[in-house]
């Protein structure tokens, strides 16, 4: 069966998106445990999903409503790759997955090799100011190098500031660490491992120059261009989404920018918006349509492949 594409002002465009949050019923209960509450879903006006296929069928219907062919799915609780595997088989021609992984979490790279094997994961998504870790730490490095050796890999990481909106609303703790939040401290690892493909999200969100400068320096990290990127109001001026395209086009190169929406709940679903403020800041600047096909999912399904 064909995918959708999207319509767009260059035509229509097959999406794949980079960044969609996979809030699994796991997900549910490791914070309901966490808040000692059971009606979670009430208090954030969510829909709490029954199961990891259920809830992967419901991304698949949401993507085709709003022309979206591909995703990639991150489990946003460690180790919760068993989620990622039963959306993953019921739908494989639509989801990829990365996991939220620890590295300084004991077995973390006998964890990786297992849900490469068994759940299909493609590869990790750390977090080093929510978990609290260099990126210098040896643990690090070894899960890097675990993933390093699986067709395809991806490591994203979080760099810059760190919201969960979520935690806020209920109440609990965001502990989390930016002096381990600098793009900077991925140039070793992105030198050391060339055939890892690197992902810093939300263009740094905040530590844009620094993420510019680290992918300038390394072909293989690629910038994510999801979310609302707040950040954009701590820059100095009137920094706007054109001129944070302009300039990352101009350092980067439209090959390195992956689309991403940073869905998660429902009943929002698939958040156009991030989609079509992007779609519009890049025809502002007169982006052409082959730029147009790499950011919005070219480049994405390009490195599943390659």
């Amino acid at each position: 069966m064909a995918l959708p594409v999207r319509d767009t002002p260059w035509g229509a465009i097959e999406v794949a998106d980079a960044h969609a949050h996979f809030f699994s019923p796991a997900m549910f209960a490791a914070v309901k445990k966490e808040k000692g509450a059971d009606n979670i879903a009430t208090q954030l006006g969510w829909d709490e999903p029954e199961t990891p296929a259920a809830l992967a069928n419901r991304w698949a219907a949401e993507l085709d409503r709003h022309q979206v062919a591909k995703a990639m799915l991150i489990a946003s609780i460690p180790n919760d790759t068993a989620s990622l595997g039963a959306a993953i088989t019921a739908h494989p021609d639509r989801f990829t997955g990365v996991y939220m992984a620890n590295p300084t979490a004991p077995g973390a790279d006998a964890k990786f090799l297992a849900a490469a094997k068994e759940d299909s994961v493609s590869g990790i998504f750390l977090f080093p100011a929510m978990h609290r870790y260099s990126l210098h730490d040896p643990q690090v490095r070894a899960l890097v190098q675990a993933v390093a050796g699986h067709p395809h890999p991806f490591v994203y990481v979080h760099c810059g500031a760190l919201s969960v909106g979520f935690r806020k609303k209920l109440g609990l703790p965001c502990r989390f660490d930016m002096r381990y939040s600098n793009p900077i401290d991925l140039h070793e690892l992105a030198n050391d491992f060339p055939a890892v493909n690197f992902v810093v999200p939300h263009f740094g969100a905040g530590y844009f120059r620094e993420a510019l400068m680290l992918a300038d320096l390394c072909p293989n990290v690629y910038l994510d261009t999801s979310s609302s990127n707040h950040w954009m109001a701590w820059q100095p001026g009137n920094l706007t989404l054109s001129d944070v395209f302009r300039q990352a086009l101009q350092v980067v190169g439209s090959k390195r920018l992956l689309f991403g929406s940073d869905s998660s709940w429902f009943p929002r679903g698939w958040v156009s918006k991030v989609f079509d403020d992007q779609s519009r800041a890049l025809w502002e600047l007169g982006a052409d349509a082959e730029t147009a096909r790499d950011i919005f999912g070219g480049n994405l399904v390009r490195l599943q492949k390659s």
